[in-house]
This record gives C-alpha cells, sequence and structure tokens, in this order.
C-alpha cells in the first residue's frame, strides 16, 4: 500500500485523522502518545503510520468508489498490534482460547458519505484476502455487539460471521471477540 499512500492520506485527513487523530496508529503502540485531539499528536501518527508502512508493519486495505478512497480496514499480525494485549480485557480471556491469533483486524473507517452501502464489508473481504496471501492463519476482530458500541471503528458481528467467523466470547459490554483460520 505505500504507493497508495496519498488515497489512505486524502481519507484520513478529510476526518482530521479519524478518531481524535488516530490516524489508525492506537493499535500499534503499547500506550498513549499525548493528550488524544492535539496537533502535534495527530501528525505524529501520521508520520508514524506512514514510516510503519514503509517498513511493511502496517497493512490495510482501501476500498474505492470511482477513484476516491472511501472506505479502510487494518489488519495486522499479532506482533505489529500490540496493544490488545495490553488490555485487562484481553489478558483475562486469553487463558479460554486455544491459540493465539496469528493475525488481528482491528479498525474500520468508511467515509461518513458512503456509510451502510457495503464498504466495511468489502474491506472485510479484502483484508480476509491479503491475510490468505500472506500465510493465512488464525485471524481475530473484536466487532460491536451493542448499540453504543461504535460499529464504525470495529464492525458488525453480522459482517465477521458472513465471513465465517465464530464468536469466541464477549469482549467487554459492546464487543465479542471473532477468530477464524484462513488458510
Amino acid at each position: 500500500m505505500p504507493s497508495n499512500w496519498s488515497d489512505f492520506a486524502a481519507l484520513f485527513q478529510k476526518y482530521h485523522g479519524v478518531q481524535a487523530g488516530c490516524w489508525c496508529m492506537f493499535y500499534h503502540r503499547e500506550g498513549p502518545n499525548g493528550p488524544l485531539g492535539s496537533r502535534i499528536r495527530q501528525e505524529q501518527n501520521r508520520r508514524d503510520h506512514r514510516a510503519l508502512l514503509l517498513r511493511g508493519q502496517a497493512h490495510g486495505i482501501l476500498v474505492y468508489r470511482g477513484d476516491t478512497a472511501v472506505g479502510w480496514c487494518q489488519f495486522g499480525r499479532r506482533d505489529e498490534l500490540p496493544r490488545i494485549e495490553r488490555g485487562r480485557k484481553y489478558r483475562a480471556i486469553q487463558g479460554e482460547a486455544s491459540q493465539p491469533p496469528t493475525w488481528r483486524i482491528t479498525c474500520f473507517f468508511v467515509d461518513r458519505e458512503c456509510r451502510r452501502s457495503g464498504v466495511a464489508k468489502a474491506a472485510l473481504h479484502g483484508a480476509l484476502n491479503a491475510i490468505r496471501r500472506h500465510g493465512g492463519g488464525v485471524v481475530e476482530a473484536y466487532p460491536a455487539t451493542h448499540g453504543r458500541a461504535v460499529a464504525t471503528w470495529f464492525g458488525t458481528l453480522s459482517m465477521f460471521e458472513l465471513e465465517g467467523f465464530r464468536v469466541v466470547q464477549p469482549f467487554g459490554q459492546s464487543n465479542t471477540l471473532v477468530r477464524k483460520e484462513v488458510r
């Protein structure tokens, strides 16, 4: 995706880096890197995401409408997205999982004008195909299951179930942990 950086940047810049200037860096970091929404944090996240991308340590799928990127799905190897494991909710359920995941799908973003039109589903499907091309393995995600959860960022349970994911167990009050083996 380094060749698509300008398309990714245009989509994210339109929304000020998305989610308080995250630039899809939240799960790449083990902890916070400054006050939410600050310009310094936003710019650092943008630069850091591009640097990870150029090193092959950031993965994602862009969905296009014509020549314009309108959707995004972030995925990565377990070690590339370490923040999940630092959470106490995740550590508490790890003992019940049969094996650790190889891959994680952590984030979705769809342009406001294109929501509820299948963009996130297309992004998920594309991410699974990319994971397959990278050798596959156990893929884990955390879709929203409650109306208060932000499905915009995590996707919906039904979207994952349509792709063959199975529910492992609840993940907090608003999400669930799902897994699928991709071969």
